[in-house]
Parts: structure tokens; sequence; C-alpha cells
């Protein structure tokens, strides 16, 4: 049997942070990033792709915003951006990663699926929304709207009277169609899902499915999708070639190779930054911790070159230490 991968798009993998967001830049960039994927599907492993949508759903409640001010459009909810962001984004991967298969001769079935993602309403993070979504509003603003609409808003520290609504990022649990997403990649096709970390549902006293003002990390809900579907490895394509101890100070250092509990201890120690690298190292955690062989985290342009990327299992191989010694 082929190997499963599931894989997670970020960083620069569709939007840079000199770039302004035209679908110009994020077409390019994304063909990129899966041209430096093709010797996986040379080599005949199943994929499943997540992506994360920050700018893209921050775009979106943007154009609610002055749909609403200018026109008298009714907002639509949180929820059904994160869904807009999900089909959008993923017709683009779609077509970019079609165009890049087409030129190396592969054929494959790729299938975009927008995806409910099951959440706990009694999680803790709804007690503490941290995750800032949306435009910059005056403190005025930010009181007017927190009164009529009920949002919560945190201050933005670099920018005078600027107010910025937070929402609860609870952990994902769940996904919807797991199976089928689980026998499409089997069977060879390349499925692209939890999109933006999905649309967060839950299931109420009725047993209907609700949605939820939230958003959810797209590296927890692509190792929550590696884990549903017995994925062998999983990799986050991020901005930088390894996750690094003592990040950009005079005693930085390459970490290569991290097992488990090295791993949690480093974490535990505040090594990693809770908006950047920490949800990324919890994901690959999670995942080697429920079966999972391997967790790498790299750039994608690095990941056929073996001597990049951090890899994390639940035992590191010694031979693997003394590798690159040379």
């Amino acid at each position: 049997m082929n190997k499963l991968a599931v894989i997670a798009l970020g960083g620069n993998a569709l939007l840079r942070g000199d770039q302004v967001g035209t679908i110009e830049e994020q077409e390019d960039n994304a063909t990129e990033t899966f041209e430096n994927l093709v010797y996986l599907f040379k080599e005949g492993y199943s994929v499943i792709f997540a992506h994360g949508n920050g700018p893209q759903v921050g775009n979106i409640l943007m154009r609610n915003d002055a749909g609403e001010q200018l026109y008298g459009i009714p907002q639509m909810p949180l929820d059904i951006c994160v869904a807009d962001s999900q089909g959008g984004i993923g017709f683009m991967l779609e077509r970019c990663l079609l165009n890049v298969l087409r030129k190396h001769n592969i054929k494959r079935n790729i299938i975009t699926l927008v995806t409910q993602v099951m959440v706990d309403k009694n999680d803790p993070a709804f007690q503490n929304p941290t995750k800032r979504v949306g435009k910059i509003y005056t403190k005025a603003e930010a009181d007017k709207l927190a009164a009529d609409k009920g949002w919560i808003f945190k201050e933005e520290v670099k920018i005078k009277d600027g107010w910025r609504r937070v929402v609860p990022s609870p952990k994902p649990l769940d996904f919807f169609n797991s199976e089928t997403v689980e026998q499409m990649a089997r069977e060879g096709n390349i499925v692209i899902t939890v999109g933006g970390g999905g649309v967060p549902v839950y299931i109420d006293e009725e047993n209907r499915v609700r949605p939820l003002d939230a958003v959810i990390d797209k590296d927890l809900a692509a190792a929550m999708v590696a884990k549903k579907v017995k994925a062998d490895e999983y990799y986050i394509l991020t901005d930088v070639p390894f996750v690094y101890a003592n990040y950009k100070k005079e005693n930085e250092k390459v970490l290569e190779f991290l097992n488990y509990a090295d791993t949690v201890k480093y974490l535990e120690s505040g090594m990693f930054g809770e908006g950047s690298m920490a949800p990324k190292i919890k994901a690959c955690l999670d995942f080697v911790q429920n079966g999972g062989s391997k967790a790498v985290i790299t750039e994608a342009k690095k990941l056929q070159d073996k001597s990049y990327g951090t890899k994390i299992t639940m035992e590191y191989d010694e031979a693997d230490l003394h590798k690159y010694d040379k």
C-alpha cells in the first residue's frame, strides 16, 4: 500500500509577507509550492492537503463590513466566511495543482471539500477568545459593534486607538466525511480538506449540526485529519527550513531530529512562540502520539532534500542523529 501523507500548506505557500494578496501572487506561490512536491506524486504517495486562510478570510470579513456600510448588505457570520474561503482557495489550489500535474504528465483526480470540523462548545477557548480577525476599528466603533453584535474586541498594541475583533480557537476533535476522505485518498485521489482549519460546528440538544463563531488552527486541524485517516506522515510547510532553539538569538540552534519527550520539554520551557511555532509543534506531537510515524516541519522547496526539515518522531533512530555529521 502506498504511503499516505497529510500536508498542511502555510507560510509562503499561498501568500508572502511583502505581497498584497492579488490572485496572481497567490497562484504563483501555490504553483511554486506544488512544483516542489511533484516528487511525492512520482514516488506514488497518496496525499491529503490542508491549508490556512488567515489573510483571505480577513479580507472576506472586511468586504462584509464594507458591503453593510456602503450598500446595506447584511453581514454573513464567520462560519459562512470560512466556508467561502474554503471554496475559493480550494478552487485556486486545485487548478494550480492540476496544471502542475499536467505539465509533468501525472494523472490524478483532485477533490476539494468544504469541511465541517467538530469541536466541543464547552472548550475552554470559548472563555478566552484570542484569535484576531477582520479589520481594525476605533474604540468608538468597537464599542458600538460590541453592543450591537456581541463581538469581543482587544486593543492593537502597535496602533493607537486600534481595536480588533477576537474569536475563540477551539481544539478540533473530528471532521465530517472522514471515512470518505480516507477512501478517496487511498485510491490515489488528491483531497483538499479542512481549509482554514475547517468550519467549527457542534451537535446541539436536538441533534442538529450548529456552527460557532470561532476559527480552528489549521495545523491542529490537519494533524487531526492525519490521525483520523491513519496517515503515515504529516508535513507542515512553512517559511523556515528548520525549527530552531533560541530562534534569531546568538545561541540559535537547528533542531533536526526530535523525539516526543525532548519536544515536549522544549515546548514546556517556552522555547516556541505561541503565535508562531508552538501550534505547529503541538500538532506534530498530537500526530506522532496517536500512531503517526513521522512529522516534518520545513519549507516546501526544501522538502525533497532530506537534509532539511525538523523531523519529529516518538523515538528517534540513533543513526539519524549522525547522518549528516560529515
